[in-house]
């Protein structure tokens, strides 16, 4: 088999031997993040420090479910946590978005049979209380986009209906049912191929985002149904204008049209979600692997951190294992180049949430154990500039991997104000971690949570960079990332300010440097960066 779709004819595994199998994994030295659903099996204060514990990097919290207060409570337990074990944990809001639902059924009856050939007739009369003969649906236009012969998907695709006839002025379309099915209320509808015409951002979601949201200070927003990049600046608008431009937009690609309109939507978005779950329903399943690997690669050309979702670990909501099946997805979402992997009901509702969140860390590091990082630098390298010239910051950060290849540093450090250069970093996709300093308590936990390979510290200024250095010597050798002798290589300004990264460094980390007035809290002393904040 060819290396993945490479223009080099090379076979695949080449890193990989018997030894590579056999060789103690270090789940410590994982780049991936991963994010974590909260739901009422996990989202008390001491099952949130397991999850943390576990390796869990961003808190999504779903707004398909749930209201404002509920929401709330569950982030104070959040954060009681992430302040207990000193994490920087971000937060991401993920909207409900525009969805097609069925309607109620007639005498109080919670699920109806449907049986294959017999047809079903659905109309937009959102009121009609339904039965196995004519059921409502919630999107009014249904009978004017959909045509004979397409496709309609309910419940997750449980059931499959075929178009018969449409009859716009009643507001009905007359379907066959191609499955035996038992259905409940309120089930979710997909069309297949359908432009469907509803906004991106519902008033639900707008209120979502402007009060709770922003006035809770989440990191980051994941936009369900992203369509086109006009969504996307609709999404900042709001934030913009209510005070949370600092909020960082992951667009979620679930659809059809969403595909066809990535590269524009990449462009716009500060990061990207593959939503597989609804993608599956919108493009044939066999296909979505394909959307996959193309919507990560070009992401990565970007360097827009990327996140991989949906069904990773299925079973473990109800098994203390997962299937080899869906190890190899997680591990093979790693090799596509996958800055994150996300659980879903695996931590929201399961039993075994934490087993989940360990399983899935072991798996990434494995992965990641047979990369070989610095061909990889190099790969990435080459991508970018077949496409466009690098940017000045996008030069140093590319000039600051290849140093730090080449002298053999155990890490790399960004002092960064908004967290631009830490992106540019985990562009290049070093094989040494990176280490991120910023006075912004926000920007700590976006590049922690989503950035692959980076960790954060918060500081109280970038201005002294001297005594920065210094201080990052010291706890470099006291976390035992590097000892006396090793290289370092620091990315900073020679003035202060957004913008102003201009400079690479390599320090060498000495004996037992002078303490300078920087504190540095680093309580869990470990190759993890677990926590560490500088003060």
């Amino acid at each position: 088999m060819i290396s993945n779709t490479a223009g080099i004819p090379l076979l695949a595994g080449g890193y990989i031997t018997l030894d590579t199998v056999k060789a103690q994994g270090l789940a410590a030295n994982r780049r991936t993040k991963i994010y974590c659903t909260l739901g009422p099996a996990c989202w008390e204060v001491a099952q949130l420090e397991q999850l943390i514990e576990a390796g869990m990097n961003v808190a999504r919290f779903n707004f398909s479910h749930g209201d404002h207060a509920g929401h709330k409570a569950c982030l104070d337990r959040l954060r009681q946590a992430a302040a207990n074990m000193k994490q920087n944990v971000a937060v991401l809001l993920d909207t409900k978005g525009p969805e097609i639902r069925t309607g109620f059924f007639a005498e109080g009856a919670k699920s109806v049979t449907l049986v294959k050939g017999e047809q079903l007739i659905l109309t937009t009369d959102y009121s009609f209380k339904g039965n196995s003969k004519k059921m409502a649906c919630s999107y009014q236009k249904l009978a004017s986009s959909v045509k004979p012969g397409q496709s309609i998907l309910c419940a997750d695709g449980s059931l499959v209906l075929t178009v018969v006839s449409c009859d716009e002025a009643a507001g009905e379309v007359v379907t066959r049912i191609n499955n035996n099915a038992k259905i409940g209320e309120r089930k979710n509808m997909n069309l297949p191929g359908v432009v469907v015409d509803l906004p991106t951002l519902t008033e639900k979601d707008i209120d979502d985002i402007v009060n709770w949201g922003i006035k809770n200070d989440v990191d980051l927003i994941a936009a369900s149904f992203v369509r086109k990049a006009s969504d996307v600046q609709i999404i900042r608008k709001i934030l913009g204008d209510n005070g949370g431009s600092g909020i960082k937009i992951i667009s979620k690609i679930e659809n059809q049209e969403g595909l066809e309109n990535y590269l524009d939507i990449l462009q716009v978005t500060d990061g990207i979600m593959v939503a597989r779950g609804d993608l599956g329903m919108e493009i044939p399943p066999e296909k979505v692997f394909l959307a996959q690997k193309y919507m990560i690669r070009e992401a990565n050309i970007a360097g827009k951190p990327v996140v991989t979702a949906t069904q990773m670990l299925e079973s473990m909501i109800t098994n203390p294992r997962p299937t080899r099946a869906e190890c190899s997805d997680v591990a093979n979402a790693c090799y596509d180049g996958t800055d994150a992997v996300m659980l879903s009901g695996e931590t929201a509702n399961g039993a075994y949430f934490r087993q989940a969140v360990e399983i899935m860390a072991r798996t990434c590091s494995e992965a990641e154990s047979s990369v070989n990082f610095n061909e990889l630098y190099q790969s990435v390298r080459n991508s970018v500039r077949g496409r466009f010239q690098l940017s000045t910051s996008e030069s140093m950060a590319s000039s600051a991997v290849k140093t730090a290849v080449d002298v053999g540093a155990k890490c790399i450090v960004v002092y960064s104000e908004s967290g631009a250069s830490a992106r540019h970093v985990a562009k290049f996709r070093p094989g040494m971690p990176i280490a991120v300093l910023t006075p912004n308590v926000q920007v700590a936990r976006q590049c922690f949570g989503t950035y692959k390979g980076c960790y954060a510290y918060c500081v109280d200024s970038l201005e002294d960079t001297d005594a920065l250095n210094k201080e990052v010597m010291r706890e470099c050798r006291v976390a035992g990332i590097a000892k006396v002798g090793d290289p370092i290589v620091i990315l900073c300004g020679t003035t202060f300010g957004k913008g102003a990264t201009n400079q690479i460094k390599v320090e060498y980390v000495e004996d037992d440097p002078k303490r300078t007035h920087v504190r540095a809290h680093l309580d869990n002393n470990n190759a993890e960066f677990n926590g560490c904040t500088i003060s």
